[in-house]
């Protein structure tokens, strides 16, 4: 694993993350990688805001993992800032062999250094395998998600 880059997404890794998104039960049916336009409008939003931190896991030149950080100022919990993971994946050549896991400390670490005082994901109630994965990091399954389509 001496060999990772992990550094924020460039507009010519969006063709590999969205494949990667793609790649999947679930993504196979959500993401149009034949399409590029929506992603790429998508990745301007998120490099124009500084609380946005979309990354990959780059090895040997290629794209071989992603997620997304995104930091949250907040009143609650007297002020707490928080920061919520999102759009994890590993490239299918790539899973069991830690690179998850080193996407989440990374993402863990620099929560912490970005002042959050909680990290917090959600992960699709089918993936049973993500939420042992998930809790062997140390998150707990405390809290119940909702989402409203629009």
């Amino acid at each position: 694993m001496d060999d990772l880059l992990i550094r924020p997404a460039e507009t010519d890794d969006v063709p590999a993350i969205v494949a990667m998104y793609a790649d999947d039960p679930l993504g196979a049916h959500r993401e149009t990688p034949d399409d590029l336009a929506p992603y790429l409008a998508a990745l301007k939003r998120l490099t124009d805001d500084p609380n946005q931190h979309l990354m990959v896991a780059e090895r040997s030149g290629r794209v071989v993992g992603t997620l997304q950080l995104t930091v949250i100022p907040g009143l609650s919990r007297r002020g707490t800032t928080r920061s919520v993971i999102e759009g994890v994946r590993v490239h299918s050549a790539e899973r069991g062999g830690g690179l998850g896991s080193r996407l989440i400390r990374w993402a863990i670490e620099e929560s912490g250094r970005q002042g959050c005082q909680l990290v917090q994901l959600t992960s699709d109630a089918t993936r049973t395998d993500a939420r042992r994965f998930y809790e062997r990091l140390g998150f707990t399954a405390s809290h119940i998600g909702f989402k409203l389509q629009l």
